[in-house]
């Protein structure tokens, strides 16, 4: 336990530094509104890629049902901030938000997580279909496909930064506990796993759960940055965005869903220039970390803070024995 705490306070500790970089770089006038945008997106993104690498790259499940999650959280955040223009009401819909996506995703993964492969992803991709068709169609509550907008601005880089390290440490924490992993083993060998006593299922919607959860904070923060809500924001390609964050980084790899995020953002940021050869670019950038590092930017290699201690401890341990010697 001591040692968890002191590994979640050096990451806390990282944080803080990098929170007082970007403060000072906001302070100094060298981030401007477009970069804002970009710096907000990438760390809505991480949440939304550490969520989809617990269900693909941990517990081993192919889900195309990250945007209609994801839609959940905004829509359910449009809606009371619409009524209710307080950050409490902020705060309702992102609890709200969650709340729904965890049931639905409850609901809809005890029985569909049964299924493997291509079939689990049609399943997800149908889930995330259903959930966009119903916000299209409930008019009087979401005012369909004209969307919402004039939302209050709860959501700035600050607000967003914070919920990005709670979302990486609560995913890190839960794949070093005992549920991680089981989650684990689940993804190494389903049936190994499950002859020595390992709950598949429950641990897969465990997983399912909190990636859904994720997602739908992510929602939330998106759509009160953007200050609107519109159904085509949350279609099948957002869901493609994500898996392409997740496996350009590496999947299974939580450190690379954060570079692979952060370099895609800045990537998308500088091609701007090029207009409509923007998007050629970035696909072929895409296509040519597949072609020569098919495992991602970092594999499935992850950045340890533990790892760093022990080095430390042991070089300690090392000159302790050479001067007693």
């Amino acid at each position: 336990m001591k040692k968890n705490l002191k590994y979640n306070l050096t990451w806390l500790a990282i944080a803080v530094i990098l929170y007082v970089g970007l403060f000072a770089l906001y302070n100094g006038g060298f981030i401007n509104l477009y970069t804002d945008a970009i710096i907000a997106n990438i760390g809505i993104n991480v949440i939304l890629a550490v969520g989809l690498n617990l269900i693909i790259g941990f517990s081993g499940q192919f889900s195309l049902g990250h945007a209609g999650f994801m839609a959940i959280g905004a829509y359910a955040t449009a809606i009371i901030t619409r009524d209710d223009p307080t950050f409490g009401g902020f705060f309702k819909g992102l609890l709200v938000g969650m709340i729904i996506s965890g049931i639905v995703a409850l609901v809809v993964g005890i029985p569909t997580l049964r299924l493997k492969g291509d079939y689990l992803a049609i399943a997800t991709l149908g889930i995330s279909e259903i959930i966009r068709i119903l916000i299209v169609n409930l008019d009087e509550v979401t005012n369909g496909p004209a969307g919402i907008f004039g939302l209050p601005q709860f959501s700035n880089w600050q607000v967003i930064f914070i919920a990005m390290v709670v979302s990486v440490l609560v995913v890190s924490n839960f794949i070093h506990s005992g549920s991680g992993r089981a989650t684990l083993a689940i993804r190494e060998d389903e049936i190994a796993a499950e002859s020595m006593g390992v709950n598949t299922t429950k641990y897969k919607v465990i997983a399912f759960v909190m990636g859904a959860v994720l997602a739908s904070v992510a929602g939330t923060l998106f759509a009160s940055y953007q200050q609107s809500v519109f159904p085509q924001d949350y279609g099948f390609m957002k869901s493609i965005d994500v898996l392409i964050i997740v496996v350009f980084g590496g999947i299974g790899s939580t450190t690379g869903a954060i570079v692979s995020a952060a370099v895609l953002g800045f990537l998308n940021m500088y091609l701007q220039d090029f207009g409509n050869l923007r998007m050629i670019i970035y696909a072929l950038a895409i296509i040519g970390i597949m072609i020569f590092k098919p495992s991602g930017l970092l594999g499935s290699w992850e950045f340890s803070v533990k790892r760093i201690f022990d080095k430390f401890s042991k070089k300690g341990d090392d000159s302790d024995a050479s001067i007693n010697s």
